[in-house]
Parts: C-alpha cells; structure tokens; sequence
C-alpha cells in the first residue's frame, strides 16, 4: 500500500513541477538517497515508515499553506496524500504492537 500512495505523491508533484525525477522525489520527499525507491522497488520492499513520515510531513505541512492561496485546490490534494500516508503508518505500529502483544 505504500508505494501506491507514493505513487500517487509522485505523481501529483511531478504533474505540477515540484520535482523532475523519481531520484529527486525521492531525495526531497522522502528524505532518502536518490536511488531509495528504484531499490525498494529492485528488491520488491516496502518504503520505509520514516520515509513516509518525512513525506507525510512535508506534504501536510505545504498543503495548510496553500489553502489561503490560488493553489487551494492542489492543498487539499496535499492534505488528502497526507492523511493517507498517515493511515498507512498508523496501520504498520497497529500491526507491531499487535503482534508484539501476541508474544
């Protein structure tokens, strides 16, 4: 589920010119090195849950600041990515605690 929401951050951001390439998605959203997800994706693993926060994050954070702006519409979208990258974090702790509770 991950990649798919970080796909669709991907997207969105490169849709709009905020970045050029998956390797500076990666480096400015994600807070990873340029080839982070070309490796997750070569080794068939999900993105980090810090990786996600730190997107979350920045989405969150740009998204509160363009909603006074001309760019309201592309806030809520940020806003919306946000909340979904949020949901998949909080299902990955459920599932530690839950499981580290089954032990």
């Amino acid at each position: 589920m991950a990649k798919t929401v970080l796909v669709e951050v991907y997207k969105l951001l490169e849709g709009i010119g905020a970045v050029n390439s998956e390797s500076e998605f990666s480096k400015d959203w994600l807070g990873r090195s340029e080839c982070y997800l070309r490796s997750c994706r070569f080794k068939r693993v999900e993105p980090s849950v810090s990786a996600i926060a730190i997107c979350a994050s920045k989405l969150q954070h740009y998204g509160k600041r363009m909603l006074s702006t001309a760019h309201k519409h592309t806030g809520k979208r940020f806003l919306q990515l946000s909340d979904k990258c949020h949901h998949f974090i909080n299902q990955q702790a459920q599932c530690t605690w839950l499981d580290d509770a089954a032990t």
